[in-house]
Parts: structure tokens; C-alpha cells; sequence
């Protein structure tokens, strides 16, 4: 198995647990309303298991899958990087979203050429 493969077994997987954690795990809930957002919680949830499926099967089925939903994690991503420095989170709490948003944002570059 190839790093890119494994990196993007890796963040389907992750945000699988992200985006169930965002309809079922009380601390998610908790955690929204934290930031100010609680209206967004399901959303950013369909988002993250949409992301999670688009990388998946865009493994199966050819890159474009896999980059769309990269580039939408990417995105999602840093707007939660965004959220945590603006309310003033430590930045040890910050660096979770920062290295999600990276890692996504490396593999879509790395699968780009194969487009």
C-alpha cells in the first residue's frame, strides 16, 4: 500500500467517526455551541461523511471523486481552524483542524496529476 493510499484510507476514516460524532456525541453538540455555531453541527456533519464517502470511492473510481471531496475537506477544514483562533482557542487546541486541513490539502495535490 502506497502512502497516498494509506493517507486516504486514514481520512475517509477519521471524518466516518467525525461526522457521526457531529449527530451523536454530546460533546460535539457542546462543542458547536462553543463556537458559536451550534445551527451548523449537522451540516458540518453531512459534510465530513459526504467528504469521507467522496474519498473512498473516489479510490475505486478514479481521482475526481477523491479531489472534489478533498478539496471541500480542505475547506471545511480551515474554516475550523478559522473558528477555533477566533475564539481565541489555545493553539494546541487549533492544531487538530490545522493538520486535517493540511493532510487533505497534500493529498489533493498529490492525486491532482493523475487527473
Amino acid at each position: 500500500m502506497k502512502i497516498d493510499e494509506f493517507l486516504g484510507l486514514f481520512l475517509a476514516f477519521s471524518f466516518l467517526f467525525f461526522g457521526f460524532s457531529c449527530f451523536f456525541a454530546p460533546r460535539m453538540k457542546k462543542e458547536f455551541e462553543r463556537y458559536g455555531l451550534p445551527k451548523q453541527r449537522k451540516l458540518t456533519g453531512i459534510l465530513q461523511l459526504l467528504g469521507s464517502a467522496g474519498i473512498f470511492f473516489g479510490m475505486f473510481t478514479g481521482p475526481a471523486l477523491s479531489l472534489m471531496a478533498l478539496a471541500g475537506l480542505t475547506i471545511l477544514m480551515s474554516l475550523g481552524v478559522i473558528v477555533r483562533i477566533k475564539i481565541k482557542d489555545p493553539w494546541l487546541a487549533v492544531l487538530p483542524a490545522l493538520t486535517y486541513a493540511v493532510l487533505c490539502g497534500y493529498l489533493f495535490y498529490a492525486i491532482l496529476p493523475q487527473m
